[in-house]
């Protein structure tokens, strides 16, 4: 099975239905809840969702649909060895490089689902936009 890590764009865009993108990433949550692809999160991803959700609805709605996508997505650990390749990298944005560092460290992740494609230029993963993602499935 094809394990993504799932940027914090992607996931934005779902709960904020911003169109066309949130189409996208309904449609990979979709094949994450079907089991056809393992989505993957991390700490950080969860934080800024939660800390963005959080300006628009109340804590306990937050936490219960974190709670209903962490159902269908895993979280790729994170931990000292990650931190010190992220701040070691080439990455310009310390956050990217954490997610990207992370993803290495998780055993399978093959590739990147995010809208910010350009951010990850040094990655040695695949980089993709869901939809772009979506289409190479077809």
């Amino acid at each position: 099975m094809e394990k993504v890590l799932i940027d914090t764009d992607v996931l934005l865009d779902f709960f904020f239905d911003r169109l066309p993108f949130s189409d996208y990433a309904a449609q990979v949550l979709d094949l994450c809840e079907q089991k056809t692809i393992q989505g993957f999160s991390t700490p950080v991803i969860v934080s800024n969702v939660y800390y963005i959700l959080r300006k628009t609805a109340k804590h306990d709605f937050v936490i219960d649909k974190l709670n209903q996508l962490l159902n269908i997505i895993d979280v790729a650990a994170m931990n000292r060895m990650v931190v010190l390749k992220a701040l070691n990298s080439n990455f310009k944005d310390f956050e990217d490089a954490l997610q990207y560092f992370s993803a290495v460290e998780q055993s399978g992740i093959q590739l990147i689902l995010t809208r910010n494609v350009k951010d990850y230029k040094h990655s040695e993963l695949a980089v993709l936009t869901p939809e772009a993602f979506l289409k190479s499935k077809e």
